[in-house]
């Protein structure tokens, strides 16, 4: 998984420090946190804040790399929240993060209404995209995004994408507790 802290945009939590939004199609609806739980949440989340790892996403938060990622997001959220088409244009298919490992995950940039987007797989995973080429059209579906200040672009998941009407990766959400 990515080092550092990703942050999404809704409160469903999956790992450590991950969060993701998740369609609430098919998933019954959680019941609702008690006063204490609202609390307890609250007060961890003040204590992570005032963390070295807190201040450091607040600050990039409101600085223009942050905005600049939370913005490409709202351009995309009704498409994420419906699951629709997007079409994208691949951008890379080399990025890699500075001080990243030869062989860490590798990473799909596309853009999207003239934004760019990441999406990650691993080595074997990404073998289904040797056919893609910078600055071909794609289709892609997602279920989730989440941000980082490790990362320069959102990081969408890539639930779904096809190329010149052929599925080159669906995501199986009968594995892995539809994730």
């Amino acid at each position: 998984m990515v080092s550092g802290l990703v942050f999404s945009f809704a409160p469903f939590a999956f790992g450590s420090g991950t969060n993701h939004e998740i369609n609430n199609e098919s998933k019954p609806t959680p019941k609702p946190l008690s006063i204490a739980g609202k609390k307890a949440n609250l007060d961890e989340r003040k204590k992570w804040e005032a963390s070295p790892d807190g201040i450091k996403y607040k600050e990039w938060e409101v600085s223009p790399e942050g905005k600049k990622v939370h913005a490409s997001y709202d351009k995309i959220k009704k498409d994420i929240k419906n699951f629709t088409d997007m079409e994208a244009v691949v951008t890379s298919l080399t990025f890699q993060r500075k001080n990243a490992t030869s062989s860490g995950p590798k990473w799909l940039i596309v853009r999207i209404k003239g934004e760019e987007y990441m999406m990650q797989f691993s080595p074997k995973g990404f073998e289904q995209f040797n056919s893609l080429k910078v600055n071909d059209k794609i289709i892609v579906r997602s279920r989730s995004a989440g941000y980082s200040p490790n990362h320069p672009y959102l990081i969408l998941s890539g639930d779904y994408i096809a190329h010149n009407n052929k599925v080159l990766f669906k995501r199986d959400l009968s594995k892995n507790n539809r994730c």
